[in-house]
């Protein structure tokens, strides 16, 4: 399973989310438009999640567990995802700035 992000610019910083799922996953969030992330799996090899307000499915490998990307469940209305970049070749974030979201109270960023 893999993806490919090629957005232009690339994005300015990663997100780390304090959230429930992104908090036990891990994840480090490069957001970008939907169109502008390709996609290289079957969907039989996934695991999707869907949790709280029903608008994200977070979607995991179903061989090694970790999380790869989230998707909108309303793309028409919600037209980006993210990609985590700890699923990435460690030098896909490297030099980038993190930012801390605050998604388990506040949905501000904290910086």
């Amino acid at each position: 399973m893999g993806w490919t992000l090629h957005t232009e610019p690339e994005p300015d910083w990663l997100t780390r989310c304090n959230c429930s799922y992104c908090r036990r996953s891990g994840a480090l969030w490069a957001y970008a438009p939907a169109d502008a992330v390709t996609l290289n799996y079957e969907p039989e090899d996934t695991i999707r999640y869907i949790r709280g307000d029903a608008t994200l499915a977070f979607i995991a490998c179903a061989r090694c567990g970790g999380t790869t990307h989230w998707e909108s469940l309303d793309p028409a209305n919600r037209p980006r995802m993210a990609v985590n970049m700890l699923m990435a070749e460690p030098d896909a974030a490297e030099g980038r700035r993190i930012r801390l979201f605050d998604g388990a109270d506040t949905w501000e960023f904290l910086d």
